[in-house]
């Protein structure tokens, strides 16, 4: 492991320290020390009665630790372990979405097939909380959108900031992002590995065949969930450029048999509430403990800074009330 130290509120230090270097500055460069007149103060100098201590800087220089270290905690110190292994239970597991022209279509209560998926998805992904989850989409190309992790506020953005436009849209490469995804899932040493694959219609001419995709999933020990979005019958919608079109088809058949021949499932989604069944029942997979890499974890440590700024404090307390107190 390796640590290093850093401030969540970085930002902030650019205003603390300069303003505390400028208020000592302004203190010893301006602030008068109170002057007394006495009558016998010549003779008491004279004869060496004065003290020549340097407790009033002593405790200055303590006064202003104290405040830097409080500066330091507005800033939030943490310590940070940027690459731990830890121990979870979980299933390694990769969403496919389908990202084609025809996500946009609006026949989930007046929200398009896309954005259903995506609210599900999220919703899915905050359920499995030990759970390393990756991200690949797919359109007329497929991408790799996010790595199988356990941050899942990266995760989340991601898959939020995700759109149907962001690739090309017109095609459906569904085998080439299943073979994109079971490549992300190559390093992994979790006992089960899952893809949740998404699509509303049937590989283009551009794909590589379905068998080069399931074969290596079968190789690999892992299981294919896929889930068909919208309708095996042949149905049509009002285009508002090019009037009525006819919706794609989902290839059940096809859908079907990846399923099977990896050891998943075959679903069909036709509203909402079936998507949301779909991912629950997903959710109640195998559970299996293994080992996981995270890149970054976090570790406040105020509590030390915080211990140090009380002992300071106390010892200039107790230097000044039983030590110095007669000088």
């Amino acid at each position: 492991m390796h640590y290093f130290l850093r401030f969540y509120h970085e930002s902030w230090l650019y205003f603390l320290i300069p303003a505390i270097i400028i208020a000592i500055f302004f203190r010893i460069k301006f602030k008068k020390q109170v002057f007394y007149k006495y009558s016998l103060a010549k003779i008491i100098n004279k004869n060496g009665f004065v003290s020549k201590h340097k407790y009033k800087a002593i405790l200055n220089f303590m006064r202003f630790v104290v405040i830097l270290i409080l500066a330091l905690l507005v800033a939030r110190p943490q310590l940070v372990d940027n690459r731990s292994t830890v121990l979870v239970e979980g299933v390694d597991m990769i969403i496919v979405l389908d990202a084609s022209g025809s996500m946009n279509i609006k026949d989930f209560d007046q929200e398009t097939r896309f954005d259903v998926a995506k609210k599900e998805a999220l919703r899915f992904v905050e359920k499995r909380e030990h759970d390393p989850i990756g991200l690949v989409i797919f359109g007329n190309t497929a991408i790799s959108r996010c790595p199988i992790t356990l941050d899942k506020n990266i995760l989340k953005k991601i898959i939020d900031d995700t759109n149907v436009g962001i690739i090309d849209a017109n095609g459906t490469v569904l085998s080439t992002a299943l073979l994109m995804a079971e490549n992300r899932l190559k390093d992994s040493t979790s006992k089960s590995k899952i893809i949740i694959l998404l699509t509303d219609g049937e590989p283009t001419e551009n794909d590589v065949p379905s068998n080069l995709a399931i074969e290596v999933a079968k190789k690999m020990g892992i299981k294919i969930y896929t889930i068909g979005i919208g309708s095996e019958e042949q149905k049509y919608f009002r285009h508002q450029f090019y009037g009525v079109m006819p919706m794609p088809k989902v290839n059940s058949e096809l859908l079907n048999n990846i399923a099977e021949s990896t050891g998943g499932k075959f679903f069909m989604a036709k509203d909402t509430k079936d998507m949301r069944n779909i991912y629950d029942m997903i959710d109640r997979l195998e559970k299996t403990e293994h080992k996981t890499n995270i890149y970054n974890r976090y570790f406040d440590i105020f509590i030390p800074f915080l211990w140090a700024v009380f002992i300071i404090l106390f010892l200039e307390v107790f230097l000044s009330l039983f030590i110095w107190f007669g000088f």
